[in-house]
């Protein structure tokens, strides 16, 4: 049995008492399985103590590197842990209870995050998903013998003729432009591009922007203008008068100036640098007025996630109606579903009707607005315009979604994926895909493949 060495990862701005809980379990889970384990035993919050823990763990000769992934992280550390530590890796996300309230861990999102980082670095990994409550001895075991470590899918290009649709989509793209506002987070490969590639392959073009220029438009905003931009999320959302009123007027005023920014430099889609500046140094969110955006069309892609802002634009075109670009956060293989979840910007449209929609704030930082509701039951198509591995690809997936009680607050929804979760699972992290998918409501998987066949890019579904 190697020499293993652990290192537990977490963020202060997730529920930290219940991230230290399921850290204690995985801990107590680990010495009752046995197997010579070293290094830190408390949550790591900052690069700096992620730093020091690695270096202590290359003076103690480990021999394989076991990832805690307590709460929600950027893939930064645990890129640089893979990179610094010449040994196999592993990771160990846990689930939280769907239980309508808060993504208290997020750590499924951290776990997508690193699939991608190490994939890009040529990296394999094991991996386990399960509550150290009820883990078995045999799980863990499955960490380091090799048996749960990923390997890569291979896209192939679709064997379909571009159809006449589909050549129009492609079209339709020559000439749009995104802009991107702000730079994506350090630690977000994820969100990652390159202009001239994606403009090759695509025709749409990139604007890069500044943050502070977003907050002086929206400082300035007309009075008159955010005034109508709150009618319409009075009318839209109960308990609007129930937020922090300054700060719902700051969040308003975001959406003025990028209708404002919109028409002056034409833009067709955002790629929003949301967090932390937008809370920070302005003090207001803007997952609202991205929903309002994206209702009508201009859809907005959070994380400054420019190939996220091209996905939607895609199946926009594909589906002739608003999309939503979310995370997947849980997987439950009993339950035979997975959970779509972004912090409240889904288009309004996506609602289930037999709930009211709500006005409430960002579940980490506190601050309004942001839509709340479940997203209606129907058929879905997810896509994403992917780099895993370094290469272009199309990664689609489709399901139907249930008419479930809210999963977590903001806007989600529960899927039952076209394939048993068991199987979906491995792929997703074996795809290494981004953790940004755009979803449209229908079944767009034919006329994706043929966008495809036009843009001559594999494809990839799971």
């Amino acid at each position: 049995m190697p020499r293993i060495g652990i290192l537990p990862i977490g963020r202060q701005t997730f529920d930290v008492a219940l991230a230290e809980e399921k850290l204690s379990a995985m801990l107590s889970a680990l010495d009752r399985w046995g197997g010579e384990i070293v290094g830190p035993r408390t949550i790591l919050m900052d690069g700096e103590a992620g730093r020091d823990a690695v270096a202590q763990l290359q003076q103690e000769e480990v021999e394989h590197l076991l990832v805690l992934q307590v709460t929600f992280t950027d893939a930064a550390m645990i890129a640089e842990a893979a990179t610094r530590l010449d040994v196999p890796v592993s990771i160990w996300a846990v689930p939280e209870l769907r239980e309508g309230d808060r993504l208290r861990l997020n750590s499924f999102c951290g776990l997508n995050l690193a699939s991608h980082a190490l994939g890009l670095r040529d990296r394999k990994f094991s991996w386990l998903y399960a509550d150290p409550t009820s883990v078995a001895d045999e799980q863990i075991t499955a960490l380091f013998d090799g048996s749960v470590e990923t390997a890569e899918l291979q896209a192939s290009v679709p064997q379909v003729a571009g159809s006449e649709a589909a050549k129009a989509v492609v079209a339709r793209l020559q000439g749009q432009r995104i802009g991107r506002i702000g730079a994506h987070p350090d630690g977000f490969d994820t969100c990652d591009y390159d202009a001239d590639k994606m403009r090759e392959l695509s025709g749409v073009s990139v604007d890069e922007l500044q943050l502070p220029d977003l907050f002086d438009r929206a400082k300035q905003a007309d009075a008159d203008d955010v005034a109508d931009v709150h009618k319409l999320a009075a009318e839209a959302l109960a308990d609007l008068d129930q937020v922090d009123q300054a700060e719902l007027d700051k969040s308003l005023r975001l959406k003025v100036a990028l209708d404002g920014i919109r028409k002056s430099g034409n833009y067709q889609a955002f790629a929003l640098r949301c967090w932390p500046e937008t809370f920070t140094e302005y003090g207001g969110a803007i997952c609202g007025p991205a929903a309002m955006l994206g209702e009508n069309k201009i859809p907005c892609a959070c994380e400054a996630d420019v190939y996220g802002a091209l996905t939607q634009l895609i199946l926009q075109e594909v589906s002739n109606m608003p999309v939503f670009l979310t995370d997947l956060v849980d997987m439950d293989i009993d339950d035979d579903s997975g959970v779509v979840w972004h912090c409240g910007q889904a288009p309004l449209s996506m609602r289930d009707e037999q709930v009211t929609p709500s006005a409430t704030i960002h579940t980490n930082r506190k601050m309004p607005l942001l839509y709340e509701f479940p997203l209606k039951p129907g058929r879905v198509t997810l896509m994403r315009m992917s780099q895993a591995f370094g290469e272009a690809k199309m990664v689609i997936c489709s399901g139907e979604m249930l008419q479930r009680p809210m999963a977590f607050t903001g806007t989600s929804g529960v899927v039952r994926f076209d394939r048993p979760v068991a199987d979906t699972l491995p792929d997703i992290l074996n795809s290494g895909i981004e953790h940004h998918m755009a979803l449209s409501y229908g079944d767009h998987r034919q006329t994706l493949r043929e966008v495809a066949a036009v843009l001559q890019l594999p494809v990839l579904e799971i």
